[in-house]
C-alpha cells in the first residue's frame, strides 16, 4: 500500500493559494509531499500559458524538476483527451518527450485509451489503466486483462456515497472474476476523498490524494496544501496495518 500524490490536475489557480502550476512550483510540493509520506507523484503539466499541455515544452521542464526536486521518486502524468483534445496530437506529444514520467494514466472511457496505451509502450512508460465505471473494467479485460499495465487505477467521480461505493465493487468484482492480478491504487474525488482512502486501507490497496482530489482534510477543513492530505493519508493506510 502507498500513497500517491495528485498535486495540481485540472483545477484552476482560484481552487486552492497553494496549488502548483509550474515546474517549480511542482518541484518543491513535490518534495514536501515526499517528505510527508508520498511514495509518488501524479502531476498535470502546464504550459506557459498556465493550460494543462502534454507537449515537450511543458512535460520535459515538469518532469525533469521533479526528478532533481525527488531522486528516487516515481513521477506519474495524465493523458486524458481533454488535456490536448486532438487524439493525434495526444500521440505525438508522447512520441515527442524527451523527459519520460515513470508512469501515465489512462483513462479506459476514452475512445483512443489502446493506442494511447500503444504509444506509452514504445516510449518505455508504465501504465495506469483508469477505471471509473464497470464499462471501463470490461473494456480493460477485452483489450487484455490487465496484463501489460502496470497497476489499476480506480477513480470514482459519484458523489454520492452508496453510488461510489457501488461503482468501486462493481469495478473490483468484474477484475476479480477475470482472473485480473494487477496492483490496485483507488481514489476519489472532493466528497468521497477520505470515504475510499479508508476503503483502500481496508482493502490493502494504495489510494491517493492532493489538491487534483479534493481540499479538505479528514475533519472538513481545508487543508493548507498538498503535503498535509498527504500526511493524513499515510496517517490512515499506517493506523491500518
Amino acid at each position: 500500500m502507498i500513497v500517491q500524490t495528485c498535486i495540481n490536475g485540472a483545477r484552476s489557480a482560484d481552487f486552492h493559494p497553494q496549488l502548483p502550476l509550474n515546474a517549480e512550483a511542482m518541484a518543491r510540493v513535490g518534495a514536501a509531499c515526499v517528505a510527508a509520506g508520498a511514495a509518488e507523484l501524479h502531476v498535470h503539466a502546464r504550459g506557459l500559458d498556465g493550460r494543462e499541455s502534454l507537449a515537450p515544452d511543458a512535460m520535459n521542464p515538469t518532469v525533469l524538476a521533479l526528478r532533481r526536486a525527488c531522486p528516487g521518486t516515481l513521477i506519474g502524468v495524465s493523458t486524458g483527451t481533454w488535456i490536448e483534445n486532438d487524439d493525434e496530437r495526444t500521440l505525438a506529444a508522447i512520441a515527442g518527450w524527451g523527459e519520460l514520467p515513470d508512469y501515465a494514466s489512462v483513462n479506459l472511457s476514452e475512445d483512443a485509451a489502446p493506442e494511447v496505451m500503444e504509444r506509452l509502450r514504445q516510449r518505455g512508460v508504465g501504465i495506469e489503466a483508469g477505471l471509473a465505471s464497470v464499462t471501463d473494467a470490461e473494456r480493460l479485460v477485452r483489450l487484455d486483462r490487465g496484463s501489460q499495465v502496470l497497476r489499476i487505477l480506480i477513480e470514482i467521480s459519484e458523489q454520492e456515497l452508496d453510488a461510489a461505493l457501488e461503482v468501486c465493487d462493481g469495478i473490483a468484482a468484474v477484475l476479480d472474476h477475470a482472473g485480473v492480478r494487477r496492483a490496485i491504487l483507488l481514489h476519489g474525488a472532493d466528497a468521497t476523498v477520505w470515504p475510499f482512502v479508508r476503503r483502500a486501507a481496508e482493502r490493502n490497496w494504495s489510494t491517493r490524494v492532493g489538491l487534483e482530489d479534493g481540499k479538505a482534510l479528514p475533519d472538513g477543513t481545508t487543508a493548507w496544501g498538498n503535503a498535509a492530505l498527504t500526511a493524513a493519508a499515510v496517517a490512515i493506510l499506517r493506523a491500518s496495518r
